[in-house]
């Protein structure tokens, strides 16, 4: 499953293609609880067909029952419509505790700007989007870094990125449970093992599989903010060069899996031979994942899952969730 935003924004530019009406709309504020964030966005169709959601569900209704039909969807300038201005309408679409959200409804977009928008994504280019409230005028443009959606001056200034991408060192059991959660996620993932028949065992089609040295494989990825590296092979040989590597990246995760003692052992090993230092290794992790008393691949691979969708959300995990700090407690309870 592809980042969602990109999922959408493609289903709209297949649906313009083809001739049909359609609407984008985006969630631009909330007041009061929300089900969804600032900057969500679906596209409707005129088939009543709809991708994405700005509501959890409890408006999309509302909206296909507006506009999901060719006389609903007429061409003109952008809209804004708020749900849940009373108490009345929250409990009528299923907002919670009276929230109130505002949409901002653009109709018929324009074919060209938004096959323009979906190849630089596809490209991994992170773009600004402003529409002028006016008539619907869009202006893209290369962004250096994520922004917050701005509704200002007549003019709505979006910020999407592309997918995120995951580079996974070795191909082994645990690789196919991560990737495949990871895919789920809408990660975009490649798998790196130069090690004999690896392309013959991989089972996972649409992770990508690269047979090239580990090291050079994360050159040849090009790590961006968006990119998370995860170790896998329990070789030092094939991870520490390409973690090494990696830490010389803006990628906002890099981890590889071991217990305690091959967690230290490794930094050990890079301080002694790599010239590196504590400061220089801070950013690595290990051992990887949050603390859920997981033994079976499937479960480590939920584990270190979490851990990366926490980090890139900017989620501040408890000590407790810390693998090292609670198998320490663990050891101090039976002492």
């Amino acid at each position: 499953m592809e980042n969602l935003d990109v999922m959408v924004l493609r289903t709209l530019l297949e649906w313009r293609q083809l001739g049909q009406k359609a609407v984008l709309v985006t969630v631009v504020r909330t007041w009061g609880s929300s089900p969804r964030p600032i900057g969500s966005i679906m596209a409707l169709s005129e088939s009543g067909s709809t991708v994405g959601s700005v509501s959890g569900g409890c408006l999309e209704d509302d909206l296909i029952l507006r506009f999901g039909s060719s006389s609903g969807i007429q061409d003109g300038p952008p809209e804004l419509i708020k749900y849940g201005v009373t108490a009345d309408e929250a409990h009528q679409f299923g907002l919670p505790c009276g929230g109130t959200i505002e949409l901002f409804l653009e109709f018929n977009t324009d074919v060209k700007a938004l096959a323009e928008l979906v190849a630089e994504l596809d490209a991994g280019n992170l773009m600004n989007r402003v529409v002028r409230q006016e008539d619907g005028n869009v202006v893209l443009s290369r962004a250096p870094a994520p922004t917050p959606l701005r509704l200002e001056g007549g003019f709505l200034s979006s910020c999407f990125g592309p997918e995120y991408r995951m580079l996974i060192i070795g191909g082994g059991q645990l690789s196919e449970y991560l990737a495949t959660m990871a895919l789920f996620c809408g990660f975009d993932v490649t798998v790196c093992d130069p090690r004999l028949n690896a392309d013959k065992q991989w089972s996972i089609p649409r992770a990508k599989l690269t047979t090239l040295m580990p090291d050079d494989a994360v050159d040849a990825f090009r790590p961006d903010a968006r990119t998370c590296i995860v170790a896998l092979t329990h070789d030092p040989k094939l991870d520490d060069l390409a973690l090494l590597q990696a830490l010389e990246t803006d990628a906002f995760y890099v981890g590889a899996i071991g217990s305690r003692k091959n967690s230290r052992a490794r930094k050990e090993r890079m301080i002694r031979h790599f010239d590196q230092t504590e400061a220089s290794l801070a950013r690595l992790r290990g051992p990887i994942g949050v603390y859920i008393g997981s033994k079976t691949p499937s479960e480590i691979a939920v584990s270190v899952m979490a851990e990366i969708l926490a980090v890139k959300n900017a989620v501040n995990l408890p000590p407790s969730s810390d693998v090292a700090y609670a198998k320490n407690i663990d050891v101090e309870k039976v002492f």
